[in-house]
């Protein structure tokens, strides 16, 4: 969140922010004056405080002299103030409260290199990789979700049946590279510094609005619910829709030591979004999902370091797609489509030959992003009371948090699927996941089972 003082005195860059991100429903003007209130009310308080003090010290005086008479004017005018004081207290604990939950709905401030834009239209294309060299593809490659089911390790019909639509199945050799996938990832950062940490997948409210998912992206999260028994508490908990959420708030409401910094946790986890199946064409197959694998990079660092930080970020997350050897681009995102809490994002996008969709490269195919990497500032750090102490004797002061998905794992698998796909109908296994699948070289597929895979003239 934004703290009160930048608000207070930034109130044109915060006006500037709100409407290049284009948030909506937040009334800056009536901020500011719940603001000015609320310090109107304070410095009404310490006045009456100091007032009642004083007083306060002359009654004994007053006692002590015999003067009965002032004692007791005294003691009715420190009740007086003792009520006034009361009600201007309650006052201002309203407004402290109003003005805290106002705060919570006001978006990160863009870095000035963010490119001013509405939409993923003005998102700028930094750079392209791995399209030099593309390896020969068959003449007509075939889509993840009809290979998937072909070679059955992509079971659709089955996911739907067992959790509805949005779900799936990964199976036999496909489960294994996608398994192959995830340690592979895992390794490569355990190399780049990472500690690896494996977080609870159910988050409570507090670490949801820490990162920032609450109160604005509720509808998007999947809320744990209480049985209604009533001995049964309910635990105010939702499934993560990313690691950045338990990971970002292990240290919430802590102070690190300069010497701890930089921090740098990746987490593998299930990610569930209600919002990932919504989104026309792309919620056929493997794309867009209501649960999906990621490995999840975390980093905190000191503000001055954060802007080297996320250029790093962005190349720890890069080096998956080019040790796999899978063209990429890079782009840096607008004001517009960047999202609530980010002060500065880049999407890594991932090239799929399957679909000939609008969007794909000249060579044909479509973008799949694979992983957004972003610089908060302090945002985060205000939410989740994150801070760093510089000096043992100085005070304490937030950190900047970043992350990065490196990366998300079902787009990489249905670019490798689509990628490494051959005449065929076999995929070739990347060489750098060969060791993983214990030397596996090519993904054949398997015979699928039961009586809906016999053919009418066979049955029984």
């Amino acid at each position: 969140m934004l703290s009160r003082q930048f608000v207070r005195e930034n109130p044109e860059t915060v006006r500037d922010a709100i409407e290049r991100k284009g948030v909506t429903g937040v009334d800056l003007d009536e901020i500011l004056e719940i603001d000015e209130e609320w310090r109107g009310l304070k410095a009404d308080g310490d006045g009456l405080r100091q007032e009642r003090n004083e007083i306060s010290s002359k009654i004994g005086q007053y006692k002590q002299e015999g003067d009965e008479e002032a004692a007791q004017e005294a003691i009715e005018r420190s009740q007086e103030l003792k009520a006034e004081l009361q009600e201007i207290e309650e006052r201002a604990d309203e407004l402290e409260a109003n003005l805290e939950a106002a705060l919570l709905e006001l978006p990160n401030v863009p870095h000035e290199s963010v490119p001013t834009g509405e939409d993923e239209s003005d998102n700028v294309e930094r750079y392209r990789r791995g399209f030099e060299d593309l390896r020969d593809l068959p003449e007509d490659v075939v889509p993840h979700y009809d290979l998937g089911e072909e070679l059955d390790v992509l079971d659709f019909e089955r996911g739907a049946k067992v959790s509805g639509g949005g779900y799936q199945f990964v199976k036999g050799e496909g489960a294994r590279l996608e398994h192959a996938l995830i340690q592979f990832m895992l390794e490569i950062h355990r190399e780049q510094g990472y500690t690896d940490v494996l977080p609870p997948i159910p988050v409570n409210s507090a670490s949801m609005e820490g990162t920032g998912q609450l109160p604005k992206f509720d509808e998007d999260a999947y809320r744990v619910s209480a049985r209604q028994d009533d001995d049964y508490d309910d635990d105010d908990l939702w499934l993560l829709p990313t690691a950045e959420v338990p990971v970002t708030n292990m240290y919430r409401d802590e102070i690190l030591l300069d010497d701890d910094l930089p921090v740098k946790h990746q987490a593998f986890s299930p990610n569930f979004r209600r919002e990932a199946g919504e989104h026309g064409t792309e919620t056929r197959g493997y794309v867009r999902v209501h649960q999906f694998h990621k490995v999840e990079l975390v980093n905190f660092v000191r503000p001055e370091d954060s802007y080297d930080r996320l250029e790093a970020l962005l190349g720890e997350a890069e080096e998956v797609l080019d040790r796999l050897e899978l063209p990429y681009r890079v782009l840096d995102m607008c004001t517009g489509d960047m999202g609530f809490t980010q002060a500065k994002k880049y999407d890594i996008e991932v090239w799929a030959p399957g679909d000939d969709m609008a969007d794909g490269p000249e060579v044909g195919g479509r973008w799949l992003e694979v992983s957004s990497v972003s610089n908060f500032e302090d945002f985060q750090a205000r939410r989740a009371g994150l801070r760093y102490r510089p000096e043992r004797h100085e005070s304490a002061d937030y950190l900047h948090t970043l992350n990065g998905s490196g990366l998300a794992v079902p787009r990489v698998l249905v670019a490798i699927m689509e990628y490494y796909q051959n005449d065929d109908g076999t995929i070739t296994v990347p060489e750098p996941l060969r060791p993983y699948m214990g030397g596996q070289e090519r993904i054949k597929g398997h015979e699928p089972v039961g009586e809906s895979a016999v053919g009418a003239g066979e049955k029984e």
